[in-house]
Formats: C-alpha cells, sequence, structure tokens
C-alpha cells in the first residue's frame, strides 16, 4: 500500500478555497490517484481546523482563543494514521467558528444578517436557535461572536467556498467506497466538551468518555455501531449512544443504509487527552491515537455483507 498524500488541487471536485495560501480542506488516501479505494472507510473532521481568515478576524468582537474553545483540537491528529490504514480520510483546515460544516449549507440565523435571507435559507431550526448555525452566532459561554451584522453575501462565500467544496469531496470519497466494496462507512470524528459529558453514564456506570451517534439507528447497521462500541470498551472507554449527541448533519445527510451508506459519528471526551483550559495535549493524546488505530484496524476487518 503506497503512502497517503493529500489529493492535488486538479482531483478535487470544486476548487478549494486560497485566501490563506492553501485549500479549505484537504482529502488524505492511502491509494494513489485513480487507483480503487482500499477499503470502505471514510473518516471525517469537520471541526479540528484552527484556519482563522482575515476578513472574519476584521469583524469579530470576542478574541480569537475564545473562539477557538469550540475546535475539535487534535482530533485531526488522534486519526492521523488512518490513511495508511486504508481509510480515506477528509479534514477541515477552516475553524469550526468561520464555518460549520457539520451543519447544513443554509442554515443561517436571520438576527445575525443585515437584510433579509433568501428563502432557501433555513432559519428555524434548534441549532439556529441555540446560536450554532453553519455560521455559528455565538462561543464563549454565549456571548456573541461578531460587532456587527454580516451581509448574505459574505456567508454564501462561505459556504460556497468552504462548506460546498468540502462536502462534494465527502461525497466523492463514499462513492469510491461504494464502487469499489459495495458499501461505504463513514465516520465522523469530533470532541465535547468535558462538561457535556459530566452528565452520561455509560452502560457500566461510569462517566462517559466516548459518545456514538447513529441518530437513533436510522444512520448506520446496528451491527456497525455495536462493533464499534465493543472495540472502545474492550480498549477501557466507557461508551454511551445518541446523548447528549445522536449525529449532526453529516450523520444524518450521509447515512442511507437502504443505499450502502453507513454513518456513525464519534465524540470523544477532550478532558481524555487535553487541558481544556490551556489547549495543551496531555499525555491522553497519544493512548488515544494508538485506540484509533486499533479501531481502524477493525473497522477495515468487519465484514461488510454484515451490514447489508
Amino acid at each position: 500500500m503506497s503512502a497517503w498524500r493529500p489529493l492535488s488541487t486538479d482531483e478535487l471536485p470544486t476548487p478549494p478555497l486560497e485566501t490563506f495560501g492553501g485549500p479549505a480542506f484537504e482529502v488524505l488516501r492511502a491509494a494513489p490517484a485513480g487507483a480503487p479505494a482500499p477499503t470502505a472507510l471514510v473518516f471525517a473532521s469537520p471541526h479540528s481546523g484552527g484556519v482563522y481568515p482575515a476578513d472574519m478576524v476584521a469583524a469579530v468582537r470576542l478574541p480569537i482563543e475564545t473562539l477557538r474553545a469550540s475546535e475539535d483540537a487534535f482530533v485531526d491528529r488522534i486519526i492521523g494514521a488512518a490513511p495508511s490504514l486504508g481509510a480515506s480520510v477528509v479534514r477541515a483546515r477552516f475553524a469550526r467558528a468561520y464555518v460549520d460544516l457539520n451543519r447544513e449549507p443554509w442554515e443561517l440565523d436571520p438576527a445575525m444578517f443585515d437584510g433579509d435571507l433568501p428563502d432557501y435559507a433555513h432559519g428555524r431550526s434548534a441549532r439556529v436557535a441555540a446560536g450554532l448555525g453553519t455560521i455559528p452566532r455565538i462561543a464563549g459561554e454565549g456571548r456573541p461572536i461578531y460587532g456587527r451584522k454580516l451581509s448574505f453575501g459574505e456567508a454564501k462565500a462561505r459556504v460556497e467556498l468552504a462548506h460546498r467544496p468540502y462536502h462534494d469531496a465527502l461525497d466523492r470519497q463514499l462513492a469510491a467506497a461504494r464502487a469499489a466494496h459495495g458499501a461505504a462507512i463513514l465516520i465522523d470524528w469530533h470532541s465535547m466538551p468535558a462538561a457535556a459529558a459530566r452528565g452520561q453514564r455509560s452502560r457500566s456506570g461510569g462517566a462517559c468518555d466516548i459518545v456514538l451517534g447513529d441518530r437513533f439507528g436510522a444512520a448506520c447497521s446496528p451491527k456497525l455501531t455495536a462493533l464499534v462500541e465493543r472495540e472502545l470498551e474492550g480498549l477501557g472507554y466507557n461508551v454511551t449512544r445518541n446523548a447528549p449527541y445522536a449525529g449532526g448533519y453529516t450523520t444524518e445527510h450521509y447515512g442511507r443504509p437502504a443505499k450502502r451508506t453507513h454513518a456513525l459519528q464519534i465524540e470523544i471526551n477532550r478532558a481524555l487527552y487535553m487541558d481544556e483550559t490551556t489547549r495543551e495535549p496531555s499525555e491522553g493524546l497519544a493512548r488515544l491515537t494508538r485506540d484509533a488505530e486499533t479501531l481502524t484496524r477493525a473497522l477495515a476487518e468487519m465484514d461488510l455483507g454484515a451490514l447489508r
């Protein structure tokens, strides 16, 4: 198996955003361009990016360090070995506060914008009401991010130049997996604040380490969820399902078991691997990275026929 590498620009389905000297996302694959996908696995990391473009920085009222608390820090490092194990990885480079790739493309809060939004914008979802739409309104314990109203043109630019091509790339990797293996397994990787995990209890009664979100069984075969749960519990983690996170837009949108695409969201308690105050990694990061490799191997060896 050849070493993974980022796809070149001409291999991507839509142009990447180049405002900061690089693409808005990266696709990492074990196989060279044009070769069949080595496994059915596609990993996504939509919230691990840390790039804050200048146009956003000029408009925000909060320190960037406050905004960084919403990042899924180090998640892309935790799954860093996945391409060498046969999984395609699509990882974001823009920060979640700039554009949230785990939302519908036009899930926008009308209160944030100067003027009316187009009819196709979705302004009444629970996520928008919470201030966490495609362009988040709040951060840092509910504080407004922006010091002024945005124009719809600003939101449209972020969606068309970052959100759309990211999902084009993700859809392309899933299609390649289905073509090569008859099915695709999408794992959407995230992290959660320790405070969000604190109120949840695993089957063993321990505090929650990892949450598996399968949209209450709608997004993937129950055998996939059970395998991931079994592997993680065998590695010593306390696992819960669908609470407090059942899976976001990515899981809901792509999870179509009847159409041979199974999607599962994995949320990792940040306290396992980092200091949430200093944002420095702890010794737990190395353990999680090793355990993510173990889980990836188990998924790569899964009998896809059992998912049907």
